[in-house]
């Protein structure tokens, strides 16, 4: 049984590792306002690491249907497809909220 406990305990950061999202194809739309990490240099630029996954994909599908309005994310959110928003939302969610620009 310790042998066990102990196998299971080395395999946890790999499987931590793998359950982490892999880099959305369409992040670098998102990079030059909120950063790849999610951290934004930008004053009036919403964080986005650490945000709610469900969040992220309502905002980024009220960008697309026009019901939020901002010309730049209106723009870029038209160019998404729903697969890109989940794995945007995703990636973001996933960030830590408390790391620095």
């Amino acid at each position: 049984m310790p042998f066990l406990l102990f196998l299971l305990l080395a395999l946890l950061p790999s499987l931590a590792q793998s359950a982490a999202p892999v880099r959305p194809a369409k992040l670098g739309q998102c990079v030059a306002c909120h950063g790849e990490g999610g951290r934004s240099r930008i004053p009036g630029t919403p964080h986005l690491a650490g945000q709610d996954e469900t969040y992220l994909i309502a905002a980024l599908q009220a960008y697309r249907q026009g019901a939020r309005r901002a010309a730049p994310m209106n723009s870029l959110a038209n160019t998404l497809q729903p697969r890109d928003i989940a794995a945007l939302a995703r990636w973001y969610a996933t960030r830590s909220g408390s790391a620095k620009p």
